[in-house]
């Protein structure tokens, strides 16, 4: 059997329609569409237009790629309209694990696989060495990665926490004042706070949640990946941002200085 036969026959069973359905639906004979899928038959531009519109699949994708050995979340972003041949764009098939179950699994980029990240996050190889473990409570038609921060400019989300992000395919649809990890080509791994200006200028402005850190701005095409924040893990207690315990902080501190100034005189 054809990859063009196999995809269109996992495509109409994904979508619970009968040979008769779909044969119907194009207006050609099943014994056709039956000696396509069976790759005894060879489809026409015209038959191939006609299958690449009802799927809402590009006909490279069609021809091209196995469908069968991509992973659930992959099938249901290629599904919902995300097929990079198709929409003209940069963006390609994310590199994925699955577990015993063909399973997704939440791959784990700590801060030491970071570099090897930078240029290994395409290639299966890499990605398949990596530490992964599973979220039952999380969607199983969507993809997700955990990477591991570091620094001060997210607080109060601590240094060396572990950001659990849902992958991201459409990055018009990143939403403003929403948390992201964005990998980028000359930054690596950054997690920030995100503003969308693609649409009319063409880049991200990226904002810390730490007030001591300015944006600052990253092209679209110097981008690689982006992430949605979902959740994080963190074996530190954030600090508090209460007023009245920062003013009993701040009186228990002028006390302290103002009984060493005692202590000075009497000396």
């Amino acid at each position: 059997m054809s990859t063009f036969g196999q995809n269109i026959k996992l495509l109409r069973k994904r979508k619970g329609r009968t040979q008769d359905d779909v044969a119907f639906t194009l207006g050609m004979k099943r014994s056709t569409l039956s000696g396509y899928e069976n790759g005894v038959a060879q489809p026409g531009l015209e038959a191939l237009t006609a299958l690449s519109k009802y799927f809402n699949v590009s006909i490279d994708t069609l021809v091209k790629t196995k469908l069968s050995e991509l992973s659930e979340s992959q099938l249901s972003q290629l599904e919902r309209g995300y097929d990079v041949y198709l929409k003209g764009t940069q963006l390609r098939v994310l590199a994925t694990t699955v577990d015993n179950k063909n399973e997704e699994n939440i791959e784990i980029v700590s801060e030491k696989a970071k570099a090897g990240y930078q240029a290994g996050f395409a290639d299966p190889e890499f990605i398949k060495v990596l530490p992964t473990f599973q979220m039952p409570f999380l969607s199983k038609q969507k993809k997700y990665r955990t990477f591991e921060i570091s620094g001060d400019s997210m607080l109060p989300i601590p240094d060396g926490s572990l950001v659990t992000c849902e992958f991201v395919q459409n990055w018009k649809l990143i939403q403003n004042r929403h948390a992201y990890i964005i990998h980028t080509l000359d930054d690596g791994v950054v997690f920030k706070v995100a503003e969308n200006l693609i649409d009319t200028e063409g880049k991200l402005r990226l904002h810390s949640l730490n007030p001591l850190y300015e944006p600052y701005d990253v092209h679209v095409n110097d981008i690689r990946e982006v992430w949605k924040f979902v959740n994080y893990i963190s074996s530190e207690m954030p600090a508090s941002n209460n007023p009245v315990v920062k003013l009993e902080s701040e009186i228990n501190r002028l006390k302290n200085d103002v009984e060493d100034i005692k202590k000075s005189i009497k000396r």
